[in-house]
């Protein structure tokens, strides 16, 4: 039997959030997701922008945090010692009919409070980025729209959240929750890392159950109440380039957003790469995350952007996301009526990762309201930066191998990726266990050869430093074993 105060559901950008806020009480909250890693479902997969906060209609929960989790960002992001830029964002517009459009977006992002905003004239447009359509009219211009990376984002949180109390199940999929007169029974199942025998069934009691569960989201809200929600994944397939197609465009540019969304945008990465994407196709599947020739064709159709010349040779890969599309038109938070102490965070779409640090400021108030928890005195709100070697300058870089020659052992190329960040990575609260955890958290596998060099390599020292043999390591968990044995011994 497992008690706590809070129990989240999700280990996504969301969940992720929350539990960091909540961290910031005297409670004890857990954290529970089916996956191997931190941000292993929505929060892997997707633009990783942050957005100006123009585009949601005023007045809804989309608007208010969008600005709010804005805002936030560079603080939190400096506190978290992540990378974070704001580079600014574009719409524009490339018909006389899209030139209205413009000022109504305007006057949005007024009203919901988006700082510096502008109309470009074409002659401006161009001029901030020379690659924009020929058939550019005008621009609207966010300087307050940024790029972040959305797996160090959510692991930075998980990670201060851990190191602040917070407890994390992973492997760990909840199947039902029961509620009673002192608060919720929470069933799941327990996943052993390597053998399927050896799963088991967990019981966790808690007062408050917080719902981050992403595309599943909708599934638990269903149990507790009668007022349905239905939540539809919305799969966004993207296109990656490489570095030497990074400087394309200086800004996030998009063009002017249908009922689906905002387009196939174009933008920076924090990497240094190029983004191009997503689609939008509303699925059944909930882990239908697989790329289709259609919507790579989509993506790679000229005139899909505002972006001319766009050099698609350049792609080193492709994926997919999927977005939790809520049928109610905004974020679903809050506590249901019917079922005090059940905490929606549903239908988290876009702009999701820009008001995740809004988003876990106001489900820890809403929790403040219900259990009136004292402070937590011993709260560290700043951790360790990450050693990014190659975003340092070449002196420090100097020290830290003085200090370490792990950090001056290259094993990916491409990203220039050492094996001192490597092994920081995999001992880290919430370390990397899988080869997809290395990769989100470092960049190595995310370069122009996608692993062809690396691989082997980060392999050998996860072996190595988790004590275990070359075929157990995974990329994404149990099932996804990489070698089978040794061929001598077949």
């Amino acid at each position: 039997m497992n008690e706590y105060d809070v129990v989240i559901i999700g280990a996504g950008v969301t969940g992720s959030s929350v539990a960091m806020q909540l961290s910031k009480y005297d409670l004890k909250v857990c954290v529970l997701d089916k996956n191997s890693d931190i941000g292993e479902g929505t929060s892997k997969a997707n633009s990783g922008i942050v957005h100006a906060g123009y585009d949601a209609k005023p007045g809804t929960l989309k608007a208010k945090l969008n600005v709010m989790g804005s805002k936030m960002m560079p603080e939190l992001a400096g506190k978290l010692g992540i990378p974070f830029m704001r580079n600014g964002s574009m719409v524009v517009a490339l018909s006389d009919e899209d030139v209205p459009h413009m000022k109504e977006l305007y006057d949005r992002g007024v009203q919901n409070g988006v700082e510096g905003l502008r109309i470009l004239t074409r002659e401006e447009a161009l001029e901030m980025e020379p690659n924009l359509s020929d058939d550019t009219k005008g621009a609207l211009f966010a300087p307050t729209g940024g790029i972040i990376c959305p797996f160090r984002l959510t692991s930075a949180m998980a990670e201060n959240a851990n190191t602040n109390g917070v407890d994390f199940h992973l492997l760990t999929e909840v199947n039902n929750i029961t509620k009673s007169d002192v608060g919720f029974t929470v069933e799941a199942t327990k996943y052993d890392e390597f053998d399927e025998s050896k799963d088991n069934s967990v019981i966790y009691k808690t007062t408050i159950v917080v719902n981050a569960a992403g595309v599943y989201a909708d599934r638990f809200h269903n149990m507790m109440t009668d007022d349905k929600l239905t939540i539809t994944p919305r799969k966004g397939e993207y296109c990656l380039l490489d570095v030497t197609a990074g400087q394309h465009v200086g800004r996030t540019v998009f063009r002017m957003p249908s009922a689906l969304g905002k387009g196939i945008l174009v933008s920076p990465t924090i990497h240094g790469n190029l983004l191009v994407g997503p689609t939008a196709t509303d699925l059944e599947d909930k882990e239908g995350t697989f790329t289709t020739a259609e919507g790579l064709a989509a993506v790679n159709t000229p005139g899909a952007s505002a972006v001319k010349d766009i050099p698609m040779n350049e792609v080193i890969t492709s994926f997919a996301g999927l977005r939790p599309h809520g049928d109610r038109g905004d974020f679903v938070i809050g506590e249901l009526p019917d079922c005090p102490g059940f905490i929606d965070v549903a239908a988290i779409e876009s702009p999701g990762l820009s008001a995740a640090p809004a988003i876990g400021v106001m489900v820890a108030d809403i929790v403040e309201g219900i259990l009136h928890p004292d402070r937590n005195t011993d709260y560290v709100g700043e951790q360790k930066p990450f050693t990014y070697m190659k975003l340092l300058p070449k002196e420090e870089q100097l020290a830290i191998i003085e200090k370490d020659p792990a950090y001056g052992n290259i094993i990916c190329r491409c990203a220039s990726v050492s094996e001192g960040e490597i092994l920081e990575t995999i001992h880290r609260p919430l370390g990397a266990r899988t080869m997809d955890a290395v990769k989100r958290r470092t960049g190595a596998n995310m370069g122009r050869c996608q692993g062809g060099f690396c691989y082997p390599k980060v392999m050998e020292i996860l072996s190595r430093e988790l004590g275990i043999p070359m075929e157990k390591i995974t990329k994404k968990g149990r099932g996804s074993e990489i070698l089978t044995g040794k061929i001598k011994e077949n």
